[in-house]
């Protein structure tokens, strides 16, 4: 990358100059010279005792010779940098290709939805966030596998499958199965019996717990999974709780938890006979540093089960194992289950994707980490904390009936899209695929351009506009460049030195691609890449539309011989950028809309 390139020779010329600072390099505003900035010498100011564009002079003096770089000049203490214009091109039309395995390995947690009812909006952002997280990752270098796991031993899917047996209900195969048991769910849950009918609702969950109700819990998973596979989700391993408690990995993780000081059963007081943890010495500031892992009775908490869980994500515990998942989904998928084979990921840091109001719980599974002596993978067991999402205003709620099903909004966006397709190219020739398409890409985008820690208000008409700061708009630029790639005829040789500015500051857009695929790697959030395809896109029908005197500026088929292979390649080039990130949200990029 260039830019990285000039980083490296900007820190080289500090060194020569016997100074130290971070050196951020970045697209110059379009109202000043140069392609890229550095703001360096405002930072070195105080310890050099000389004004910034003095340093900056001095830097540019001491850079070492660049083969793609024009000139460098001081601009008001900043130093900036025009790039050869052969130069950037070349760069900017190399294909996009993933970078190399050398990152490490990363266990992404995501989805974990109850096996009780349908999937709702509110999952919706964490099957999004987490999916296209997975795909950044992978996409960075990363070695990563994707995790799902099955409450299979929760209140939750205690309730469902007790409002079945309950209420008589038969499944008449007229709706989704999991759409059938939400139902059940929420009757059960607006029965003026319900409190009364608790200890009936226990013995269904010890079954749960015994692992003998696993098969009509499946059955919920199977119709879930039909909604993660028409998102375009992507799993690797499902581990059903179930299965963590039968390998018997909670008792071995507090055996660990033990060993450490600050893990101890008082013998007094209001913690008397539970196995406490003391998170004083790694979350400061508590006003009661004290947490349950076991009560008194003998309990664990969840706290506890978190905590196995993860040590067993990072190679702390083995014991679980598994075998190859039948379902017609994923025909790679992995579960696991008492009869398979032996497997622990043991990865280096780990994503779970949970929303904010699980964030105190996930700091203790941090805790617990470095409790027992790991405190170098407490810093990479990583909590991406998203806001919840609210419903035309409304918070959800599965156990008051107050949600939207992600099934039914695909459909509305399919739906919706259908008719816009149809009516704005009647000659589609496919244009049901098409609007498949486009409705992922309202759904998926509008749950992934966000930064996470803001909230979402879900609205039907904003999350299915076609227009704007949404998935279809991208689709849309991408399928320009397609109608126009279809009607080239011949090869034409690109021509850099025929570049105008206007191919240039098209290439300036293209080169940022792989640095913002490694700055959402790096912060963990979609919502960067997100937003450099807006501007991509946005920078493209720029071009596209750009005029001269009244007249098209950018022409690219009728462009003259040189010219017209250099616009050619670049349209080649910004079609595969949109796609491949696309590609990273999970979103497909339809050729025709």
């Amino acid at each position: 990358m260039l830019k990285a390139r000039l980083a490296e020779a900007v820190q080289e010329a500090l060194r020569k100059l016997g100074a130290e600072a971070p050196v951020i390099v970045q697209r110059t505003p379009e109202d000043k010279p140069g392609d890229y900035g550095t703001p360096v010498a405002f930072a070195l100011a105080r310890s050099l005792k000389k004004p910034p564009q003095a340093i900056a002079e001095e830097i540019r003096r001491l850079l070492p010779p660049l083969d793609f770089l024009e000139r460098a000049e001081v601009v008001g203490g900043y130093l900036n940098f025009h790039l050869r214009t052969e130069a950037l091109l070349q760069e900017a039309l190399k294909p996009p290709r993933p970078f190399p395995k050398e990152r490490g390995r990363v266990l992404v947690e995501h989805t974990s939805v109850n096996p009780n009812k349908e999937l709702h909006v509110g999952h919706l952002r964490n099957v999004a966030l987490g999916d296209s997280l997975a795909r950044i990752l992978d996409y960075a270098g990363y070695q990563v596998e994707v995790l799902n796991y099955i409450d299979d031993t929760g209140r939750q899917a205690a309730e469902s499958l007790f409002a079945l047996r309950h209420y008589g209900l038969v499944w008449d195969g007229k709706e989704k199965y999991d759409h059938f048991v939400g139902r059940a769910y929420v009757r059960l849950h607006q029965d003026p019996e319900y409190e009364r009918l608790q200890p009936e609702i226990e013995e269904v969950l010890h079954a749960l717990e015994r692992g003998e109700l696993r098969e009509e819990v499946n059955r919920i998973l199977l119709a879930q999974l039909q909604t993660m596979h028409d998102l375009n989700a992507h799993y690797d391993l499902l581990v059903w709780e179930s299965d963590i408690v039968r390998a018997g990995l909670l008792e071995r993780a507090l055996e660990l938890l033990r060993k450490s000081p600050f893990v101890f059963t008082p013998e007094e007081g209001k913690y008397k006979g539970a196995l406490v943890m003391d998170a004083s010495g790694v979350i400061p500031g508590l006003e009661d540093p004290y947490f349950v892992l076991v009560r008194s009775g003998g309990a664990a908490t969840y706290y506890a089960k978190d905590i196995a869980f993860q040590f067993w994500k990072m190679g702390l515990l083995e014991g679980l194992r598994f075998r190859p998942y039948e379902n017609p989904y994923y025909p790679g998928l992995k579960t696991s289950a008492p009869e398979g084979e032996a497997y622990t990921p043991r990865a280096e840091a780990t994503v779970n994707v949970i929303d904010a109001r699980q964030s105190h719980p996930q700091a203790l599974v941090r805790t617990a980490l470095a409790l027992v002596g790991r405190r170098d993978l407490m810093e990479k067991a990583i909590h991406l904390a998203y806001e919840t999402v609210l419903l035309e205003g409304r918070q959800m709620s599965g156990r008051k009936g107050l949600t939207v099903s992600v099934d039914e909004v695909l459909e509305e966006a399919f739906r919706r899209a259908l008719g816009v397709i149809r009516e704005k190219n009647p000659d589609h020739p496919d244009p049901e695929g098409a609007a498949r398409m486009v409705a992922l890409a309202a759904l998926r985008f509008a749950m992934v351009k966000v930064e996470p820690r803001k909230q979402i208000d879900f609205r039907y008409e904003e999350a299915l506009s076609f227009e704007g700061d949404t998935g279809p708009y991208v689709q849309y630029a991408h399928a320009r460049a397609a109608a126009i790639l279809r009607k080239k005829e011949g090869e034409d040789e690109p021509a850099l030195g025929q570049a105008t500015p206007y191919e240039r500051g098209l290439a300036l857009w293209l080169l940022d691609f792989e640095e913002r695929v490694l700055e959402s790697a790096e912060e963990k959030s979609p919502h960067i890449l997100a937003q450099y395809l807006l501007d991509l896109a946005a920078a493209w029908n720029a071009y596209y539309n750009a005029k001269e005197n009244g007249r098209p500026a950018t022409p690219v088929l009728t462009a003259p011989p040189g010219l017209r292979g250099l616009r050619l390649a670049l349209v080649e080039k910004l079609k595969a950028t949109l796609a491949t990130g696309l590609g990273l949200l999970g979103i497909p990029a339809p050729e025709v809309m």
